[in-house]
């Protein structure tokens, strides 16, 4: 039998009259990675900190393991993490430091030696003494990815993951998310503006516009569907049309 790990139901947050996000519904199996895809504004960020608990749905739930995030927030994030350009690590401490503190409040057993080998293998060893906040942005995705993944999580929400990479840093840390994901079985919500990223990792696409899901399926499915030859080609084929298409039918 499929396994959900994740069930969204309904979903609806509205702020002042406006509404960010309408109705969503979507389930995610375990294992997968999964891309979310859609212009500023469409109500991806808030998606995802609804999921995270951080914010509170206006109407419907989220669902991770058979439970409200709301009503089990604290159980359920021990078993999640995130990458988030909107939530940044305190500045005034060390990289090794900030990783300390995250490893301690995650639980983390053999905590040097977790934290030793994601410094190493995410090439953070000569930064481990500098204070985060004299960082350049790259490194600072580099320890924030390094931060989530120090409690091995099961379920990973990443928004803009590579966002401030050199290509060939990107490259490396796509590849390395991918093998993570391999080795620990872990479920992947992978939000990105990097359309080739997403088209390569992620084995189905959400394509939101306006709070809405208006298109889903594999990436070459997509694109085939959408008669392109890219998955940039179908987004801005979506983003600049006043189509919804109904992902129920898909």
């Amino acid at each position: 039998m499929i396994e959900n790990i994740i069930e969204i139901k309904e979903l609806k947050k509205v702020f002042n009259k406006t509404i960010a996000v309408d109705n969503l519904n979507f389930k995610i199996q375990k294992g997968q990675i999964i891309g979310l895809l859609g212009p500023n504004g469409c109500g991806k960020s808030t998606t995802i900190g609804m999921m995270l608990g951080l914010i509170k749905p206006t109407s419907g739930s989220v669902i991770i393991n058979n439970k409200n995030i709301e009503d089990n927030r604290t159980s359920l994030l021990e078993k999640m993490n995130f990458i988030s350009p909107y939530v940044e690590l305190p500045k005034k401490l060390t990289v090794e430091e900030n990783l300390k503190v995250y490893a301690r409040l995650y639980g983390v057993k053999n905590l040097k030696e977790k934290i030793d080998s994601l410094m190493e293998k995410l090439n953070l060893i000569e930064f481990k003494s500098r204070k985060t906040g004299e960082l350049s942005s790259g490194q600072k995705n580099r320890v924030s990815l390094a931060k989530a993944l120090i409690n091995d999580p099961e379920i990973l929400l990443l928004d803009e993951p590579t966002a401030s990479l050199d290509p060939d840093v990107g490259d490396y840390i796509r590849s390395f998310i991918e093998d993570f994901t391999s080795n620990k079985g872990s479920t992947i919500l992978l939000a990105s503006h990097n359309m080739s990223e997403v088209e390569r990792m992620g084995s189905e696409v959400l394509m939101m516009k306006e709070g809405h899901i208006v298109d889903r399926g594999a990436p070459r499915d997509m694109i085939l569907r959408h008669g392109r030859q890219t998955l940039e080609e179908v987004f801005l084929d979506i983003a600049r049309s006043n189509r919804n298409t109904d992902p129920a039918g898909i």
